[in-house]
């Protein structure tokens, strides 16, 4: 079992008058109480904080202590359950162990006989927000920025009763939004004053002065007295039946279809709620436990921490990043002013700060372009995103040109202009006439090869691949191409610019579709083959229904553009070979700008296929068209393939940098670790390569 990071708890009292005494209960590291790091809980650290709170109900009992205060150290009030012990957790027993421990403290809490009061200095998230919710009153500073359950995210529930008391304080709507919504929109949370407005805490407060006596404990201690007068009354919420009914059905749609695309700890959760509406606080805890312990022995759950290690930790820290420093960027130039363009002119003025300048070949482009860009910047405005004058100083940095020369003076200057080899040599021939010689030139390229960008430049050095993902703002992802002719500064640079725009990069060699693309088309190129040798539109919609993926493969099409996708697989299948096939029915719904779905505007997950587009497939022969079951299996190990060969070439460090690309760049689900934890679970990989990607416990169950 992985050594804990242990939590203790130090006491202190202090006076408050018209109160008595209130006994000061802070979760601080073992190690160093007064350190600044995030403070979770294991087995140890349960012991330590139940020892402290039965201490403080023999003193309250006793007469001794008037109220109890629990507060975190630093930015931290809790950050919940020690997620790598539970990773290691092995036996069904041992999981008990920590459900019921959490629930023995919750329990305690709320028991105490005296008031208590959490004052949220910082993060609470998971266990340390059912901590926080077994006190009578939650006040919170002003700057705390992540409260939340974010458990169903990763594979758990709130099990520490959450599921149980969240409902009974705010209702079943609210509660449900934290427990199943928020954490399934990229795992939301809430700051302070939207946590207050919920009615989750009860006053918002900023810490104390340092001189005041009680240091930042200050004006909680002061708000105390008002609250134990009784003039802030502890809250109950006592929804009608008619209340929790609409709250669960208006999630049982979205569970259900996520359970069946191998998620179930969202459909275990509100189970669990609805179930604690009618039980006694114990019973329903009971519940919890049996639920928490059962999604903690579940593959999908270790998958989902693993998935999760990647971007806390690997993500931060990239493989193959030089250590060197790279170019300072002081002004950036773009290649082109269309869509893809506008969109990193923004981000670059925005994140960097500093003057960008968009060239296109005409004023009519140019200008289209930066009228496209100021609209976007006026509605980030209009949607409190940007203050007005952030937004005036972001549009003064932006400016449109058709004169490359006015590009002279960037340090960095990305190319964005159509996806031809051809066009993109141009234009960096062209480039390299006005830049300084220091410059770094970058491609957006999404398959094509980098070196072949760069072979006839004087210094072919400069250039490297900076692949942002559409649209630019959302997608957090940048692949970070290097080409064998690139040098350190400029391949350093490359990641110091996706670091500042808050990015995350994965270091991929200069190999044909590079990572996402190059499995994506792998698989649509299975869906579509299969389309060309006569399996059902509706067949062929459903096949990958258990993968769980955020779209299906004809919602995806749509999103990219069949024709983006018929480009791409063109040039893998030029690049790659055979195993990425020619579709005919594809080229034709290019040529006749028809689309897949059935949506008026952009394509959701939920758009309906349009059955009459299989009238254009059907090129190849065959003596049985696949069904649904036989086309998942394909897709399974088309990637299996495609991902044990771009490994064999080193396109990537390791499965790891494979994950951690599909989770950002293309919302491959947690509960699968990514692409090749599935693979693995489903006996694709062995299947098709003899071997698994990951050692068994890695990102499944030890066995």
């Amino acid at each position: 079992m992985a050594a804990e990071r242990v939590t203790t708890v130090v006491a202190s009292d202090t006076e408050v008058a018209g109160v008595g005494t209130v006994a000061i209960l802070r979760f601080a590291p073992a190690e160093d109480p007064d350190a600044d790091r995030p403070c979770t809980l294991g087995i140890e650290g349960l012991a330590r904080v139940e020892s402290a709170v039965t201490t403080a109900a023999e003193r309250a009992e006793a007469g001794e202590i008037a109220a109890v205060l629990l507060t975190g150290t630093g930015r931290t009030f809790l950050a919940g359950a020690d997620l790598h012990l539970i990773r290691t957790v092995t036996d069904r027993a041992l999981a008990e162990q920590v459900a019921r421990a959490g629930h023995r403290v919750v329990a305690h809490i709320a028991d105490l006989g005296v008031p208590t009061i959490a004052y949220l200095n910082g993060t609470t998230l998971g266990g340390g927000l059912e901590i926080a919710l077994a006190c009578d009153f939650r006040i919170a500073d002003p700057g705390v920025r992540a409260v939340g359950l974010p458990e169903t995210h990763l594979g758990l529930l709130p099990g520490w009763g959450g599921c149980t008391l969240l409902p009974r304080l705010i209702g079943p709507d609210a509660a449900l939004r934290l427990i199943i919504d928020n954490p399934a929109r990229n795992n939301r949370t809430l700051g302070a004053e939207a946590a207050h407005e919920l009615g989750l805490v009860d006053a918002v407060l900023p810490s104390g002065d340092p001189g005041d006596p009680d240091g930042p404990l200050g004006p909680a201690l002061a708000w105390i007295r008002t609250a134990l007068t009784g003039q802030a009354p502890a809250r109950i919420h006592a929804a009608p039946e008619s209340a929790w009914q609409e709250a669960l059905q208006a999630r049982r749609a979205a569970v259900e279809a996520r359970a069946a695309g191998g998620a179930p700890a969202p459909r275990r959760a509100l189970a669990t709620v609805g179930a604690a509406r009618t039980l006694s606080r114990d019973e329903a805890f009971a519940r919890e436990d049996e639920a928490l312990v059962d999604l903690v022995m579940t593959d999908e759950l270790r998958a989902g921490l693993y998935g999760f290690d990647l971007l806390t930790r690997r993500a931060k820290h990239p493989s193959g990043r030089p250590s060197h420093a790279g170019r300072e960027i002081s002004a950036v130039g773009i290649a082109g002013a269309g869509l893809m363009a506008g969109q990193l002119a923004m981000l670059f003025a925005h994140r960097l700060g500093v003057p960008v300048t968009m060239r296109d070949l005409d004023a009519e482009r140019a200008d289209r372009g930066l009228a496209a860009v100021h609209a976007e910047v006026d509605r980030q405005v209009e949607r409190g995103r940007l203050a007005p004058a952030d937004g005036a100083q972001l549009k003064a940095r932006l400016r449109a040109t058709t004169d490359v020369r006015d590009l002279s003076g960037s340090d960095l200057v990305v190319e964005a202009v159509f996806e031809e080899l051809d066009v993109k040599r141009e234009v960096f021939a062209e480039l390299e006439e006005v830049v300084a010689p220091h410059a770094v030139l970058a491609t957006n390229t999404s398959a094509l090869s980098v070196g072949a960008m760069a072979e006839a430049l004087r210094h072919p050095e400069r250039v490297v691949g900076l692949h942002f993902f559409n649209p630019v703002a959302a997608m957090p992802l940048v692949e970070v191409v290097r080409a064998e002719s690139a040098d350190t500064t400029a391949y350093a640079t490359a990641f110091a610019v996706a670091q500042a725009c808050r990015k995350t990069a994965v270091a991929v060699a200069d190999a044909p579709g590079f990572v996402v693309n190059r499995l994506l088309l792998r698989l649509l190129g299975e869906v579509l083959g299969a389309l060309e040798e006569g399996t059902s539109i509706v067949d062929a919609d459903a096949a990958l229904g258990p993968m769980g993926l955020p779209m299906g493969p004809f919602q995806l099409l749509d999103l990219v553009g069949p024709a983006v996708a018929h480009h791409v697989l063109q040039a893998l299948r030029r690049g790659l070979g055979e195993r990425y096939p020619d579709s005919p029915g594809l080229a034709e719904v290019v040529r006749t700008g028809r689309r897949f779905v059935r949506a008026e505007d952009r394509p959701q997950a939920t758009s309906p296929v349009d059955p009459s587009i299989a009238e254009v497939f059907g090129s190849r022969t065959v003596a049985e068209p696949m069904g649904p079951d036989e086309l998942l299996r394909r897709v399974r190990e088309a990637l299996a393939d495609e991902t044990a060969r771009l490994l064999d070439e080193q396109v990537v460090a390791d499965a790891g940098d494979v994950d951690l690309a599909m989770i950002l760049g293309a919302g491959w689900p947690l509960h699968n670790g990514g692409l090749t934890p599935y693979l693995d679970r489903t006996g694709a990989s062995v299947a098709v390569t003899g071997e698994r990607f990951h050692a068994p416990g890695v990102a499944d169950l030890p066995r």
